[in-house]
């Protein structure tokens, strides 16, 4: 039964050949159209997910405030300041911190030759490469251990900054001036792609290790402590326990969020995921439209097939067809026709991706859109609504032509 189906079918394609083509191509586009939108849609909310954690890699930013309730005794608009020895404090109390580092903040002027350039200069510790995505390009570091011990003059550049300062010799190694003190260069950041930022971006950033920050500067309290946590979705229990610890320490309510503020980047996290929810929701949808247009089109075809063949149906069923073969004829023929132009579709789909994978995406409107994602799900969403199209576009006529008279069929003209 399967064979003869298949032969009817092609040869019916066969005959009716611009027909046939016409639908196939409707079918095709149809499927580009939704595998395309939605890879373009993932690929952009994987790359705007990605710039937005190259500048907090999901970590809590905690600052001192000031108190907004009393307690103990003690007024209200009291003046939180941390400190240098708060971070090795929370180490202790809170077990689920993986990374803290502190954070010194200031504008600063780099020399380098006849170059001067202002720059915002960090204070910071070795942690602070992975929780702020600053990676280092081949051939050089971040700030370590030992710098941060030894209060090592050691200079970390943003990549734009190097570029400038330096005009593309390397740098690695060479001695510049940060507010008149001799820094040594040992690292350059590799590029990325940020979509938040925090007083400019990091490729225009300079770091060097919080204990030389302090002896040059002469700072008292540092700007804010970087903590990462070994389990994201535990970040509302750690900032409870951050200001139980500050609390017990500063002497305020730990229910008081303004003594001592933590900002949640997961926030900002889940927001993008939302965002990229929405957009491919909508483009799914446009897609999915796009293509129930062609499978009107295959309903339409299939309808004029019921109509061209009302006398051979009537033959078939006069000479003992059941309206089973009947109706699996027309569905199979709808069916195939959906998932052979659905199969096109993918195809191309799948080569128009590849062939975007090549483009450069380091720079330019290209580095915010990313590179198209064609995922498992994407591919068998498309397959589903293939399927329910190519059934419901043949189980209609299937039924028209089922339900012939077989003595009037072999009157039709």
């Amino acid at each position: 039964m399967g064979a003869e189906l298949i032969r009817e079918f092609f040869r019916d394609l066969n005959n009716h050949r611009m027909r046939s083509s016409l639908t196939l191509i409707a079918i095709t586009w149809g499927t580009m159209s939704v595998v395309l939108l939605l890879a373009f849609g993932s690929g952009f909310g994987t790359a705007f997910r990605n710039g937005m954690r190259n500048a907090w890699n999901r970590v809590l930013i905690v600052y001192g405030g000031e108190t907004g309730k009393v307690y103990q005794g003690l007024p209200k608009g009291r003046g939180i300041n941390l400190e240098e020895s708060d971070v090795a404090l929370l180490k202790a109390a809170v077990p689920n911190i993986l990374m803290a580092s502190p954070q010194y903040r200031k504008n600063a002027e780099l020399f380098y030759g006849k170059t001067r350039l202002t720059t915002e200069c960090e204070g910071a510790g070795s942690d602070f490469e992975v929780m702020r995505a600053m990676y280092p390009e081949a051939g050089g570091r971040f700030i370590d251990a030992n710098d941060v011990r030894y209060q090592k003059r050691s200079l970390f550049l943003g990549y734009e900054i190097a570029s400038d300062l330096f005009q593309g010799a390397n740098p690695i190694g060479k001695t510049v001036m940060l507010d008149n003190v001799p820094f040594t260069v040992v690292g350059i950041m590799e590029k990325k792609l940020q979509t938040s930022m925090n007083n400019g971006p990091d490729s225009r950033r300079t770091v060097i290790p919080y204990s030389t920050f302090r002896m040059i500067y002469g700072y008292r309290h540092i700007n804010t402590i970087l903590v990462q946590g070994t389990n994201p979705a535990a970040q509302a229990q750690m900032i409870s326990q951050i200001r139980q610890v500050f609390g017990k320490k500063y002497r305020f309510d730990p229910a008081d969020e303004r003594a001592v503020g933590v900002f949640d980047t997961m926030m900002i996290d889940e927001m993008i995921q939302k965002i990229s929810l929405g957009i491919n929701i909508f483009l799914g949808v446009v897609g999915f439209f796009t293509l129930m247009i062609a499978g009107v089109g295959v309903a339409n075809v299939m309808y004029v097939v019921v109509k061209e063949r009302t006398r051979e149906i009537g033959i078939k069923m006069a000479v003992g067809a059941k309206r089973a073969y009947i109706l699996s004829q027309f569905v199979f023929e709808a069916l195939f026709l959906s998932l052979l132009g659905g199969t096109l579709g993918l195809l191309l789909s799948w080569g128009i991706v590849a062939a975007m994978g090549l483009i450069d995406t380091s720079s330019g409107a290209m580095q915010f859109l990313g590179r198209p994602i064609l995922s498992i799900g994407i591919m068998l969403f498309t397959v589903t609504v293939l399927t329910l199209i190519g059934l419901f576009a043949g189980v209609f006529p299937a039924r028209r032509a089922a339900a012939v008279d077989p003595v009037e069929s072999l009157r039709y003209e």
